[in-house]
């Protein structure tokens, strides 16, 4: 039975072969010390070790930085095999989140219009914005650093590891090259083998030696190229470097004023400011004929009586009393002294009173004098 293979030269084969074994037994001899090796140059020693730190830290800071982002291992694994398999990655809640999710629930049930049922929703809904947050910094970071330097790694260097082998496979051709012609200048003057006189297999050595010679030098040229080219590179990383720092302040900055708006809500529930009411109704317009106070601070409710139709002086006033008194004339603080003035015309239920830059209408029943001036402590 006859077998046709295409393109199959046996030749070539045997050649290939016999290249094999002879690099084999030049890399054996060179480990035993029995035979030389050819040495690089410094410079080029210097280029390889350099490029063997790139990429021994760069492999190290991108499997750090991906446990940062992502500390489950075994949700890399399963990102890293839907980026092989080029499927999108599924999407999963954070710890963040599923805090979220059980904190809003958990206040639905024990009450939203309880303290500690809308204090755990409003902690609930900060844990989501802090979720989403975390998968903005993970995508970011991913795009900014980790997958650029993984690419280099994939990319840049990988290329320079096959050139530098097929550039120790030259040096090993070379050297095995140079032990030949060694031998047959050692067999000069000897009896011919095989119908081959020493001169004749000298002279093949030789020119074997000059071949290897030259592919040696050429390979050696493209490897040291591409070695150079890592100061590119590390110039580059640099850029990717602050890329990710920046995306870091971002991140942080966002989660701590989620995080302080979520304080000053949960203290807003904790101490409440005095309320200005109107029949019952939150003020929020222009003085109404009669208000009534509620202070905090105390169980009693004082009450104003307003003619239907004030004074517009007084008017103005006390408008800026609905507006500013809780702000500005906190009735929970203890001793707050201001400055207050009779009214014009005087009035026998309130004061104008200015702390500040603000003013406004204080009831004569909060104040008590301290001295003729009319410094009072509210």
């Amino acid at each position: 039975m006859n077998i046709n293979l295409p393109n199959f030269n046996m030749k070539n084969l045997v050649k290939e072969a016999g290249s094999t074994i002879s690099r084999v037994v030049q890399l054996t001899e060179e480990k035993l010390g029995t035979t030389e090796r050819t040495e690089y140059d410094l410079h080029f020693q210097n280029l390889a070790e350099r490029a063997d730190v790139t990429k021994t830290w760069t492999e190290k800071i991108v499997r750090d930085t991906e446990s940062v982002l992502i500390p489950n291992p075994q949700n890399r694994v399963e990102d890293f095999i839907f980026e092989k398999i080029e499927k999108s990655k599924p999407k999963r809640l954070s710890n963040l989140e599923h805090l979220a999710l059980d904190m809003i629930e958990a206040g639905g049930d024990f009450g939203q219009d309880l303290p500690y049922g809308q204090a755990l929703i409003k902690a609930g809904q900060a844990e989501q914005k802090l979720g989403q947050c975390e998968h903005d910094f993970i995508a970011t970071s991913g795009i900014c650093f980790t997958q650029p330097l993984r690419k280099f790694l994939e990319g840049e260097m990988k290329t320079i590891g096959k050139e530098r082998g097929i550039l120790e496979t030259k040096r090993l051709d070379l050297d095995a090259c140079k032990n030949r012609v060694k031998k047959a200048r050692s067999m000069l003057g000897q009896q011919s083998k095989d119908g081959i006189s020493p001169e004749a297999v000298l002279e093949q050595a030789e020119r074997d030696l000059r071949v290897a010679q030259a592919e040696f030098d050429r390979q050696s040229e493209i490897t040291k190229l591409l070695l150079d080219g890592i100061s590119t590179s590390q110039a580059s990383h640099l850029r990717h470097l602050h890329a990710f720092i920046q995306t870091q302040v971002r991140y942080y900055k966002q989660c701590g004023d989620v995080m302080e708006q979520l304080q000053r809500e949960l203290a807003k529930m904790q101490h409440p400011k005095p309320r200005l009411r109107i029949n019952s109704e939150d003020v929020d317009g222009g003085p109404p004929s009669s208000v009534s106070m509620h202070s905090c601070d105390s169980d009693s409710l004082v009450g104003l009586a307003l003619d239907s139709d004030p004074d517009p002086d007084l008017d103005k006033s006390l408008t800026n009393l609905l507006e500013d008194f809780h702000i500005e004339f906190d009735t929970t603080a203890v001793s707050t002294v201001i400055f207050v003035t009779e009214c014009s015309p005087v009035n026998e239920d309130y004061m104008y009173g200015k702390q500040g830059l603000m003013k406004g209408l204080v009831p004569r029943a909060f104040v008590e004098m301290l001295d003729e001036e009319h410094d009072v402590t509210l």
